[in-house]
């Protein structure tokens, strides 16, 4: 019963993952019909962006040290709820600052979704299958990329761009719904108890600032700072890259987006896999976890191929590429923190990492709204997509370097720092 019980968990956490990815992308979705009714450049596009992920950290500093205090259930409660309303509201708004309003309370909201999952994970499951859990509850995200454009154009083309935001964040209240029926913490479920291999000795609180002192938190921090900002713009820029270098319109769009995400569910899954087959031959869980991700991180770099593609597919194939091998990181990213953290800290350093991620996320589409606003005057847009797209290749290599740089002191000495 137990591992049933865990699984079941994982289904929740995989569900709310889809939820939060899916209420994200609708706009992301509806760019190129929203940019011509309200007449936003892509500068101004980039503030809506900017403002999701402005307050995507400000609720990270919040949410993570909440979840660790109130705990997984009730955290996780509070921050779907806002994020459905929020979600909703979009169809109730006009106007620029209406819309960069609505879009910074979803980021808000959607803030407390991974340091409420991980928490859960390191809760629920042993070290050796924490990776497949992180993996399949990650390859959500993938799932709900792929619903909003199968979803979405149809809604908006049957009854109207606002029908889009208001069914989309329905499913985040059947959820809640859900979740507060279904979850239970380790020791309150019947039958069921967390799993003795990892029970841990009582770790004391440690303050944001004493988990700062810690290099493997500066670890994670880098890998997310260094690499969220690409799935951003993955998410919220290819639409428009496929109207604007393709010509593809909103009836088009649908089947390529659909396939760059539907990869995204392999590379989830299949880069959590990897770590935990290699720990299951005997390999150390940190040479595992990294040997992974230095995988993940050469699969990005074949992106940079996509400026000699005049090719809708090839580019297709080479973006799907990219976007499974981050979310293959992405999943062994996560796994880091409950291998290396006590499960009172993880939804915090989850917290410090996202932040960190966010304020990348700020600041790359600065670049990019001026990148591609410079070369769409020029009638060279796709110069400008060319060169974002060499940049990114290259971020996760440069990304795992630096990480095995600062990844020289030990687990133990970290705790001993931390406390």
């Amino acid at each position: 019963m137990g591992k049933n019980y865990r699984y079941s968990i994982c289904a929740l956490l995989f569900f709310a993952a889809t939820i939060n990815y899916l209420d994200r992308q609708v706009f992301g979705i509806l760019k190129p019909f929203l940019e011509a009714r309200f007449g936003w450049s892509e500068s101004e596009y980039s503030y809506f962006v900017i403002a999701f992920q402005g307050f995507y950290a400000f609720g990270l500093l919040s949410f993570g040290g909440v979840i660790d205090r109130i705990g997984t259930k009730a955290g996780y409660a509070v921050c779907m709820l806002i994020w459905s309303i929020a979600s909703a509201a979009h169809a109730f708004v006009s106007g620029f600052f209406g819309f960069a309003f609505v879009r910074a309370l979803l980021g808000f909201g959607e803030s407390g979704n991974f340091p409420a999952a991980v928490k859960a994970v390191s809760e629920w499951f042993p070290k050796g299958e924490r990776a497949i859990a992180v993996g399949i509850m990650t390859s959500g995200t993938s799932i709900g990329a792929i619903l909003a454009p199968a979803s979405v154009p149809w809604l908006a083309a049957t009854f109207g761009w606002q029908a889009a935001f208001v069914v989309t964040a329905m499913t985040g209240i059947a959820w809640l719904v859900a979740w507060q029926i279904l979850y239970r913490s380790p020791g309150e479920a019947d039958g069921v108890s967390a799993p003795s291999a990892d029970v841990e000795e009582v770790q004391p609180k440690v303050s944001w600032l004493g988990l700062l002192k810690v290099r493997r938190t500066w670890i994670f921090v880098i890998g997310k700072f260094m690499t969220d900002p690409i799935w951003y713009f993955m998410l919220f820029w290819l639409p428009s890259y496929f109207a604007d270098r393709f010509k593809l319109d909103l009836s088009h769009i649908g089947l390529p987006l659909m396939i760059v995400y539907i990869s995204t569910s392999v590379g989830s899954i299949g880069g959590g896999w990897v770590s935990s087959a290699l720990i299951g031959r005997g390999w150390t869980v940190q040479r595992a976890r990294q040997s992974a991700m230095l995988l993940m991180a050469l699969m990005v770099l074949p992106l940079i191929l996509t400026s000699r593609s005049e090719n809708v597919w090839v580019s297709v194939v080479l973006l799907s590429l990219a976007a499974a091998a981050h979310q293959g990181w992405s999943a062994n990213l996560f796994t880091t923190v409950a291998d290396n953290f006590p499960k009172a800290q993880s939804a915090s350093v989850t917290g410090i990492g996202g932040m960190a991620g966010s304020v990348g996320g700020m600041l790359f589409p600065l670049g990019i709204g001026i990148v591609l606003d410079h070369y769409k005057a020029l009638g060279h847009v796709d110069i400008g997509y060319n060169l974002l797209f060499a940049g990114c290749s290259c971020a996760y290599l440069a990304c795992w370097v630096i990480m095995q740089l600062l990844g020289a002191a030990k687990p133990r000495q970290l705790r001993a720092q931390a406390a």
